[in-house]
């Protein structure tokens, strides 16, 4: 039995997956005057499917930087991510204890997310593996969710607004297979190109579009889309830390106030059912 666990917080195994904004281009240096908040136990642990996954890890940034596997997701340039922030928020709303689990891989598009491919599948492993390991250990898991940021790679490579709507629905429908309820998403920001300022639109309507047809799937922030004009990005696609750290916490909060409501309805619809 993990001794970090709090057994009187429900477990919420939580999937980070995505590309380079979910793996994170921040900065996680002590210098830095925008670091990733610190995340105590009782808030979140990380399952370290690649590199240790016989016990559960303190969550540092940058997160997940030693999961990297050959032939599946191998992300090697985190920096510091949003995952602390949202994590913090999340475990604040809800009252439960994060099982995070690194499935993010910078640079890449929502083709190789597909069923069969490296990425969908070593992500769909890690998750495997951490479930067993809470079961082994007797840790019962309340929800299965993943929070996904991703879309850039594809407004640069021109992939259209229907394509991509289906391509991320049937991403959503083998995670969903794997064991995972809810996506909540983390809407592509704006491109800080000024000769294309407009080239992620197609990609941030699409998300839209699915989160309004998908009643399993929930926009969780939208706030990278005012970053650009708030001075907030490194790059043309990346963000200062102090801009992950303010997505994170928007995320989980909103996040969490929607797990809350998934709670309540599941609560009243079970409590005395056979009234007739």
């Amino acid at each position: 039995m993990p001794e970090a666990i709090d057994l009187a917080r429900p477990l919420d195994l939580i999937l980070f997956a995505g590309q380079s904004n979910m793996a994170g281009r921040g900065i996680s240096t002590p210098l830095f005057p925008h670091i990733p908040p610190p995340v105590p136990d009782e808030y979140g642990l990380e399952f370290r499917a690649v590199s240790d996954p016989t016990c559960l890890h303190e969550i540092r940034e940058p997160f997940g930087d030693k999961e990297n596997r050959p032939g599946g997701i191998f992300e090697h340039r985190k920096t510091g991510s949003m995952v602390s922030s949202f994590i913090r928020a999340y475990a604040q709303v809800t009252g439960a204890t994060v099982i995070a689990v690194s499935a993010s891989k910078g640079g890449s598009a929502i083709g190789e997310w597909q069923k069969g491919t490296p990425f969908l599948t070593d992500a769909l492993d890690r998750l495997r593996m951490a479930m067993s390991f809470l079961s082994s250990h007797n840790l019962p898991i309340r929800h299965v969710f993943t929070l996904w940021c991703q879309g850039e790679s594809d407004g640069d490579l021109g992939t259209g607004e229907e394509e991509y709507l289906r391509c991320l629905t049937e991403t959503f429908r083998e995670m969903q297979k794997a064991g995972i309820t809810d996506m909540f998403l983390i809407k592509t920001g704006m491109c800080n190109l000024p000769e294309a300022p407009g080239r992620y639109d197609g990609i941030r309507r699409a998300q839209e579009t699915f989160v309004r047809l998908e009643p399993r799937a929930h926009m969780a922030s939208r706030l990278l889309g005012t970053m650009r004009e708030r001075g907030l990005m490194k790059d043309a696609f990346h963000y200062v830390q102090e801009g992950y750290n303010e997505c994170g916490r928007d995320a989980g909060f909103r996040a969490g106030r929607m797990v809350l409501e998934m709670n309540e309805e599941y609560e009243n619809t079970t409590e005395g059912g056979g009234d007739a």
